[in-house]
């Protein structure tokens, strides 16, 4: 299941942890989006760890599910940087 991870975090120490652990289960496409893909499990956890990490009163954080069909149709125009971990794309 492709994953989208996307936070708007007010406290930059915990920005970070949040990126830290987003950089852990995917892979960041732009400043505060991570495309993740993850079976339910490994979502769950993800979901735990950054719950754990945010101040509900204070940050946004946000998961977009997509299913196999809609990550099929997704539309990427221009360069993409990946991190550290392989990036692959199948069309």
């Amino acid at each position: 299941m492709l994953i989208l991870i996307a936070y708007d975090i007010a406290d930059p120490k915990r920005l970070a942890k949040i990126a830290k652990t987003c950089e852990d289960f995917g892979v960041r496409v732009q400043y505060s989006l991570f495309e993740c893909q993850l079976d339910r499990e490994d979502f769950e956890t993800l979901w735990r760890r950054l719950l754990d990490l945010i101040h509900a009163e204070e940050d946004r954080l946000v998961a977009y599910r997509l299913d196999a069909r809609n990550a099929r149709e997704t539309l990427t125009a221009g360069t993409m940087t990946c991190s550290e971990k392989v990036c692959c794309y199948l069309v």
